[in-house]
């Protein structure tokens, strides 16, 4: 088959092309699944072996190497749509689905950089020439973004608390409820800066959006924020680990106030407290600041160190609903450091509901990749966190509502002050 236009000319259809990128979110990070490209021609039929996709990746944050930087990318699929990606079966426009997968860097509109520049997550100059054998025709302008779930969210948030800047994301939910929750999600070590896109794919904390999740709160807030550095900075170039302060938790808890008046549609009883690793450690520090303040907390890859919680504060926050995630292969927050003994202090101080999903290691959750036998990072454990896989606490047994097993997001759902 041939890429079927207008057959009055046999000229390419098109030279220099315009194309649109999407990008979404998956377990690993952010990723060019397809790309939509405009024609001058009316189109009804496409053959995808027709396509070649070629890529470069470059950022002025340092060299990446030759395997990262450029290449082809493959074509699994073809289809006629219309500018957003939307089948159509005639038309202008034509959509190439392209492969994904954890080990294929070239898929990725983000790097993580490790130079003096540059630390961490970061959108990189992504660059596709299209090229259609059957005529010739060129793409290779990019001429704009779509990111599904990353489009639910104003990315416009600032928030300044005396000398401490941040960016966030937010999400309002659709829904005719006269009061509806507030989830906020508090990002990895790797996701800091002033762009709140990079916590929400870098770590798919956007799924927070999605329906399914929705669905469950039946409606809620979602709030991302992001801080310039890491949530642990406890300033002068230190990190803490929960022996001293940090310089970012009294300013996260204005950002909060600001945001819960600017949306009286919050509901105060219902305000839930997550992140992962950096973020975790921020979530539980936040918990020990002000238990009555949060109805849960949700928290991957806690980066705080047992030994730092003291038997006053384990006092203090026994009450407190907290599902904790984690993988005992974490080599980066280590479980007989952090999660472990954090979880025994609060289960042997008599917490009734603290949980804790203690994996092997973190796998492909979706088949396609592997499976069981595809094994992520072992730091990686929010994986199941953002999915809802978690299910199970610490001896095996399954959470429970009410008698009912749940999943994480259920379970959260159903706490309240």
């Amino acid at each position: 088959m041939v890429l079927c236009a207008s057959v009055h000319s046999p000229e390419p259809a098109v030279s220099n092309g315009e194309y649109i990128t999407v990008v979404e979110g998956y377990d690993w990070g952010a990723a060019v699944n397809k790309v939509i490209l405009k024609t001058d021609r009316e189109v009804t039929a496409i053959d995808k072996d027709n396509f070649i996709v070629r890529v470069e990746r470059s950022s002025d944050c340092g060299e990446m190497p030759a395997e990262r930087a450029k290449g082809e990318r493959q074509v699994v699929h073809a289809y006629v749509s219309d500018a957003e990606g939307k089948y159509t079966g005639q038309g202008n426009h034509i959509t190439l689905v392209l492969s994904v997968a954890p080990n294929l860097p070239l898929g990725s509109p983000v790097e993580y950089m490790r130079g003096e520049k540059c630390r961490g997550n970061v959108w990189i100059d992504y660059r596709m020439l299209i090229v259609d054998l059957s005529d010739g025709s060129v793409w290779n302008r990019e001429a704009g973004r779509i990111m599904p779930l990353i489009d639910k969210f104003d990315l416009t948030g600032l928030f300044t608390h005396k000398d401490i800047n941040l960016t966030y994301a937010s999400y309002k939910p659709v829904t005719k409820n006269a009061k509806s929750p507030l989830i906020i999600w508090l990002h990895g070590g790797g996701e800091g800066g002033t762009d709140p896109t990079i916590p929400l794919l870098a770590n798919r904390a956007a799924n927070y959006a999605s329906d399914e999740i929705q669905f469950y709160f039946d409606g809620a807030y979602v709030l991302v924020p992001q801080c310039p550095t890491r949530w642990m900075d406890a300033g002068n170039d230190r990190s803490t680990r929960g022996a001293e302060d940090d310089i970012y938790a009294e300013a996260l808890f204005a950002l909060f106030e600001d945001f819960i008046k600017a949306n009286p549609g919050i509901d105060r009883k219902r305000i839930y407290v997550g992140g992962c690793s950096n973020g975790g450690y921020m979530s539980f520090e936040l918990i020990i600041q002000k238990p009555a303040y949060f109805a849960a907390g949700y928290i991957s890859a806690l980066a705080y160190s047992g030994e730092f919680l003291t038997d006053e504060q384990v006092k203090s926050i026994k009450n407190v609903p907290v599902w904790f995630v984690h993988s005992a292969d974490d080599g980066t927050t280590v479980p007989d450091v952090t999660v472990l003994p954090v979880y025994k202090k609060l289960i042997d101080a008599g917490a009734k509901n603290v949980h804790l999903s203690y994996y092997d290691n973190v796998i492909d959750i979706t088949g396609f990749y592997g499976g069981e036998g595809y094994h992520y990072p072992g730091h990686w454990s929010w994986v199941y966190c953002h999915a809802n896989e978690c299910r199970y606490d610490f001896d095996g047994s399954p959470v429970r509502v009410n008698g009912k097993p749940v999943t994480i997001m259920e379970w959260m759902a159903a706490q309240s002050k």
